[in-house]
């Protein structure tokens, strides 16, 4: 019996040893989580056997669990390193024949593969929910899930629509005695330009041509007369017909057109805030709203999971929120390596949700999460559970002694 019990103990210290050297091993495993080995004592009774004599039998191991403590931060300069700062996991979803393996992990160490697909290291695409272009998710649930993708076009082009300028034309200034023509500079006072958009995303130049024109006796109002190209053609304000024109009062404030002016250009223009004053000719404000296709130039995550990619343009566009998993039991997940797991039938089912809500952890982009081992613990347990290995393999020891002084006395 001595020998059995001893055993037991022998086998106990050894799945100890074998536990602890595994969180060593994976001190430098991003998102690890430890493991911690439970012990329950062994009885061997009877149904006859008084209460009070009976006898253990040694050790079992009861479990093997991991344990889901939040590890430290290490930062890197990949956008796509994630951590979560708190409960959750992230989802990925293996490709080819593993279509439909759904993983849990908390390895946030992504990057893209050839197709533009973000991947873990296995080659498992991580898992969105799809949103608006704003961020605000437009499904939620497990079966909304979808593979991030960064884009493979750098955005949708954009027609310009409003045009505006904010221009100061001096008070002082004389009308042109010469009839306009845009390649003679004494014909116009000023000029400003910018670049407009058709559709498909197609750069023009749109030019402004400022010219004053005499007011009639006795009108205290100032008129300017502009004339607007999109590259060689003139362009006329509807319904028509002639050149624009703007007038502005004695004190140099604009009072018609008030508002912006739809232009057979497809877009409308708008002066509004524009001054006449003593200063010389100059244009201080000018945006556009058009745009065409731009280059991907950046990925970021921010703290609520959402994915956003910029675009040479400007533009910045939502591609996906991040989607966290849990379950109720967190122990009950089967261990698949590298620090993943799948579910089991004692895990329970899985629940998908958003970061930083329903008591889910956020996202924090460009960090990583560092193994939850703290290894002076594991080297004081292993030390540990090298003393219970050998006390048990002196027990042995002393109960071989003790049976060989037997048979020898028998002899």
């Amino acid at each position: 019996m001595t020998f059995f019990i001893a055993l037991t103990g022998l086998n106990a210290a050894q799945t100890e040893l074998s536990a602890l050297s595994n969180n060593i091993a994976n001190v430098g495993t991003s998102g690890f989580k430890k493991s911690r080995v439970e012990f329950g004592d062994i009885v061997s009774r009877s149904a006859t056997q008084a209460s009070n004599r009976v006898n253990g039998a040694g050790v079992a191991v009861a479990a093997v669990k991991q344990q889901f403590a939040q590890g430290g931060y290490q930062t890197s300069s990949n956008a796509l390193d994630l951590s979560i700062g708190g409960s959750g996991f992230f989802l990925v979803k293996g490709g080819g024949d593993r279509a439909d393996s759904l993983a849990l992990s908390r390895n946030g160490a992504f990057s893209v593969d050839a197709n533009r697909w973000v991947i873990d290291n296995e080659g498992r695409r991580l898992q969105v929910l799809p949103t608006t272009s704003d961020g605000s998710p437009t499904a939620v649930g497990a079966s909304a899930l979808q593979a991030l993708r960064l884009p493979l076009t750098s955005g949708e082009p954009r027609a310009t629509t409003a045009v505006r300028f904010i221009a100061n034309l001096p008070s002082a200034a004389a009308a042109p005695i010469a009839a306009f023509n845009r390649d003679n500079p004494a014909s116009y006072n000023g000029a400003t330009s910018t670049t407009v958009y058709d559709a498909n995303g197609n750069a023009s130049t749109a030019t402004v041509y400022y010219r004053r024109l005499e007011s009639p006796p006795g009108d205290t109002n100032k008129i300017w007369e502009l004339r607007t190209f999109v590259g060689d053609a003139e362009i006329s304000p509807l319904p028509g017909p002639g050149p624009q024109q703007l007038t502005f009062d004695v004190d140099g404030i604009l009072t018609d057109p008030a508002g912006p002016v739809p232009f057979s250009g497809g877009f409308s223009i708008s002066h509004a805030d524009s001054v006449t004053d003593p200063q010389p000719f100059a244009v201080t404000f000018s945006e556009q709203d058009g745009y065409s296709p731009g280059r991907l130039e950046g990925v970021g995550v921010d703290l609520a999971g959402v994915v956003r990619a910029s675009f040479s343009n400007g533009e910045t566009l939502s591609i996906g929120k991040l989607a966290l998993a849990n379950v109720a039991n967190v122990q009950g997940l089967k261990q698949n390596g590298n620090v993943s797991w799948t579910l089991s039938p004692s895990s329970g089912p899985l629940i998908v949700g958003e970061a930083a809500q329903d008591g889910y952890g956020t996202i924090s982009s460009g960090s990583l999460e560092r193994s939850n081992v703290d290894l002076t613990e594991e080297l004081v347990g292993l030390i540990s559970a090298q003393r219970n290995f050998q006390a048990n393999a002196r027990a042995i020891d002393t109960a071989s002694s003790l049976l060989q002084t037997i048979i020898q006395l028998r002899n």
